[in-house]
């Protein structure tokens, strides 16, 4: 029996130009198993600091675009950078947004969580705090292998980001591939 095709979404948590976590994003189409898409959600820093007094007035377009593709799709791979051992606070500011639609796109949605760091620890503190957000969301976040790549200034490129490190580029895919396996169930 054929494998069904999937599609994942990439939810980025950096804004900055040449990030780690964008160099791991934009690896992720080229690391992913056959049968698998990935393409990239847009910015969260399109969205507006979210305000309940401006949810009065209406849902903004960009949140209900990326809330239908977060819908749509197969799984949602979050890559995203710690900031001061927590969630950056555009990514955090995306997710409030997201889930206040009426249909909140991550419940019962397979979940990967990514991230890359100068540190040691490679975003460890942020993906658990990320994971306790998604226990209230009801999102099904995959449990393991993990990628938190740590000492990400040797395991990407210095001007573009774009990651060169070929062993984290074999763990991600092994990654990639595990949880297409974890949605296909």
């Amino acid at each position: 029996m054929a494998q069904q095709d999937l599609h994942f979404v990439t939810l980025l948590g950096s804004l900055r130009k040449a990030s780690f976590n964008g160099g791991i994003a934009r690896a992720l189409p080229g690391l992913a198993p056959a049968g698998v898409r990935v393409s990239a959600l847009g910015s969260v820093g399109d969205f507006p600091h979210y305000d309940a007094d401006l949810q009065a007035e209406g849902i903004p377009a960009a949140v209900t675009a990326m809330g239908e593709a977060i819908a749509a799709a197969d799984g949602v791979i979050i890559v995203s950078p710690e900031y001061n051992y927590s969630i950056p606070g555009s990514l955090k500011n995306a997710i409030d947004w997201l889930s206040r639609l009426p249909q909140q796109p991550f419940k019962a949605k397979p979940i990967l969580i990514q991230s890359a760091s100068p540190g040691a620890l490679g975003g460890a503190r942020m993906q658990y705090q990320l994971r306790q957000s998604f226990v209230f969301l009801d999102g099904r976040v995959f449990n393991a292998p993990e990628v938190m790549v740590g000492g990400a200034m040797g395991k990407f490129d210095k001007d573009s980001g774009d990651l060169t490190d070929e062993g984290t580029k074999a763990f991600i895919a092994k990654q990639l591939a595990a949880f297409a396996e974890f949605v296909r169930g």
